[in-house]
């Protein structure tokens, strides 16, 4: 009998799947779960796959690779999918493709599935990294073949006795890592609907911290990686886990967003990133700092593509290597520290600093240590402006009908430029 790995996280709907695979492909189903900061006992999740059909149960711990190989590039990028999600579940996918093909080669299995929708982005970032890392795999999508409802998907797990946590009363749909929390389904398709309190998990209600205090924190940044913490040396998932729970106390981190996904529709998604806003604030700051005018304009650009790229599950691209290539550079002199203060619901920049700071006092003061020169501000003004009053004299003016009656006025210096 041949053998498919199955991407298990212990929810719905991959618990259903086990079942399903087993009674529609004859395939014997091994279980794979990524521990990328799931926060949940991964040993009872490999139980229950056991226990559900699966002929093995294997957990990879994955968080070290998540964060150095996955989250730093792209908080490096600047990479926020339309201005307001920080990818956790996108940046995710790429990871676990990859690890579900490394599993089936050492297993000799002749597929690999995953839980993924029909209308998700999911399916997109899976199937597309599958297909580029080994294309012979037989992908296996259960729950996009059987074209069940959460519903239908609850009363099937009943029927044969699966044992899941999901219920018709709580019917959320969530996916979670060290990066961020993702919750979408039941009232939160109604994008009127205030989300639930239920629906947070990470974050206390910003509302409910009238009287706690703010507090600092103090990031320190290498080439663009976070690696210390209020002065601590520490590794990545480190620091990440420490934010989470920290600025999660004061309400930071809730993203309210209603996205296009790559399939065409608008979907209603609630986001819980503590420490993805936080550190993508911090990271912003600094390069103001040590990126110059023009680094940080086209940057912002790229930044935009290479969040793009990530939602759209295009990570295994070329078009992500030269991106990642051109990010890279930019990120040499992005070394320094940046302090934050955390509030009810908010997190400021009120610091930052670097030894290859572009800032200069003398050039920025306006008191005695003034270095610059005012006199060369008429001349650069004037140059500055050229085009537009070389275009104005030739074009705009008369088109309007005001050169004659400017220099009917005598305002020939509007018309000629001040001397």
């Amino acid at each position: 009998m041949g053998t498919v790995v199955l991407a298990y996280s212990g929810g719905l709907d991959t618990s259903v799947a086990i079942r399903w695979i087993k009674e529609k492909y004859n395939l014997d189903v091994i279980a794979l779960t990524i521990d990328v900061g799931n926060e949940r006992d991964l040993s009872a999740i490999a139980e229950r796959a056991r226990k559900i059909g699966a002929v093995k149960a294997l957990v990879v711990d994955g968080r070290n690779d998540f964060i150095r190989y996955f989250v730093w590039p792209a908080l490096q990028a600047g990479a926020i999918y339309e201005g307001q999600y920080p990818l956790a579940t996108a940046l995710a996918r790429p990871l676990i493709a990859r690890l579900l093909v490394e599993v089936a080669r050492q297993e000799g299995a002749v597929a690999v599935a995953h839980g993924c929708t029909g209308k998700g982005n999911d399916q997109v970032r899976f199937d597309v990294s599958i297909n580029t890392l080994a294309p012979d795999l037989k992908i296996i999508a259960p729950v996009r073949e059987w074209s069940m409802t959460r519903d239908n998907e609850i009363a099937y797990a009943t029927e044969h006795n699966i044992p899941i946590s999901v219920t018709s009363a709580s019917p959320y749909s969530v996916d979670q890592n060290l990066w961020g929390r993702s919750i979408e389904c039941g009232i939160l398709e109604d994008p009127w609907a205030e989300p639930p309190a239920d629906v947070y998990a990470w974050t206390s209600d910003p509302d409910t911290l009238e009287a706690k205090a703010p507090t600092y924190v103090e990031l320190t940044f290498k080439q663009g990686i976070p690696v210390a913490l209020n002065g601590e040396e520490q590794e990545g998932a480190e620091i990440v886990e420490t934010l989470n729970r920290v600025t999660g106390t004061y309400g930071i981190g809730r993203i309210d967003h209603v996205e296009n996904r790559l399939v065409g529709i608008k979907s209603r998604e609630i986001y819980e990133a503590p420490a993805a806003v936080v550190l993508h604030a911090a990271h912003q700051a600094l390069e103001t700092i040590t990126l110059s005018r023009d680094q940080v304009r086209f940057k912002d650009i790229v930044a935009g593509e290479y969040a793009r790229l990530i939602y759209n599950g295009q990570w295994y691209s070329a078009l992500h290597q030269d991106l990642a290539s051109y990010v890279q550079s930019t990120q040499r002199f992005v070394s320094g520290t940046v302090r934050m203060k955390l509030s009810r619901g908010h997190c400021t920049v009120v610091g930052r600093k670097s030894e290859h700071s572009l800032y200069d006092h003398g050039l920025a003061t306006y008191d005695s240590g003034d270095q610059f020169d005012h006199n060369a501000a008429l001349g650069f003004i004037k140059l500055w402006g050229l085009p537009l009053n070389t275009q104005a004299q030739a074009q705009i003016l008369p088109s309007l009908g005001l050169e004659e009656n400017l220099l009917n006025s005598g305002n020939t210096k509007v018309l000629k430029g001040a001397e």
